[in-house]
């Protein structure tokens, strides 16, 4: 026997058996069991969580750069009715018929915006609500102007609705085109403002437009301090998305506030797009 063939005789034939451990069935079904039961590292873990969004979403319809999601500019009022329901279903499973019901905003409540074709940055919100806060019908009257408010103080002409205080606090700043002195773009979020400041603040000013985050718009709202008497439109910012691909829909922590505040019965029976109604648009 040549040294070479010496030097062979009791290397195991299979990497990772011992001498003596042969390569039998028992002992790969071992090998694996031994395999799964390793636990995965918690990098692997968070890693697959962080990356994990909606089955329905298309990432070709997803620009990161712009932090937009394209595809709700092609959505009319019924696939965005449509769009919100998914959504509801997805993050609330547990609601009961008559919940879901309750829960539901109808097409006839959404004001088609799938016309607007100049983008849905930031920057561009303020032209996007310039050209659907005109009539909406040939023969009405316009309504409220942007840089108006009404009268009474805390009841804005319009309501922007966005998933963080950091979004709302730029969409602020683009929209300080229609502040006056008359007429405030009242912060309406939780991102260095306390409850109880803005609560002063808002009981204290004529608004005309109102900027915040859904729960914040909710707890101003059940304390009295925000009214709906004079609202004309709510403006949904459902385009805009994070750095992980999520919008406002997206999100558990956003999605459920988002429904409860569209839901409002006080809100719900003013819905529609007719002259005097309060119509929901989608940024």
């Amino acid at each position: 026997m040549s040294q070479e063939d010496e030097e062979k005789v009791g290397e195991p034939l299979i990497e990772g058996l011992s001498d003596g451990e042969p390569d039998t069935a028992q002992n790969s079904s071992k090998r694996k069991r031994e395999d799964d039961a390793k636990p995965q590292s918690k990098r692997a873990a968070k890693k697959r969580k962080q990356t994990k969004k909606p089955k329905d979403v298309d990432d070709d319809a997803l620009d990161l750069e712009q932090g937009v999601n394209h595809a709700i500019a092609h959505m009319d009022s019924q696939l965005m009715a449509d769009h919100v329901a998914q959504r509801t279903k997805r993050f609330q499973p547990n609601l009961s018929l008559v919940e879901a019901e309750d829960a539901h905003i109808p097409s006839s409540a959404i004001r088609d915006a799938s016309s607007w074709d100049q983008g849905r940055t930031s920057d561009k919100l303020p032209e996007f609500l310039e050209k659907f806060s005109g009539p909406r019908r040939k023969k009405s009257k316009k309504g409220q102007k942007l840089s108006d408010a009404p009268e009474a103080k805390g009841s804005p002409h319009t309501l922007v609705v966005a998933g963080a205080g950091l979004r709302a606090a730029e969409l602020v700043r683009g929209l300080r085109k229609f502040q006056t002195k008359e007429s405030l773009v009242a912060k309406l979020f939780a991102k260095h403002i306390k409850l109880g400041e803005a609560i002063e603040t808002v009981k204290n000013s004529r608004v005309g437009i109102g900027v915040g985050t859904p729960q914040r718009i909710i707890d101003l709202l059940d304390n009295g301090a925000l009214k709906l008497d004079n609202l004309e439109r709510i403006v949904l910012d459902a385009s805009h998305i994070d750095a992980k691909k999520r919008g406002v829909l997206d999100m558990q922590d956003t999605q459920p506030q988002v429904v409860k505040l569209l839901s409002r019965q006080e809100l719900k029976e003013r819905y529609g797009v007719e002259e005097g109604k309060v119509e929901l648009l989608f940024f």
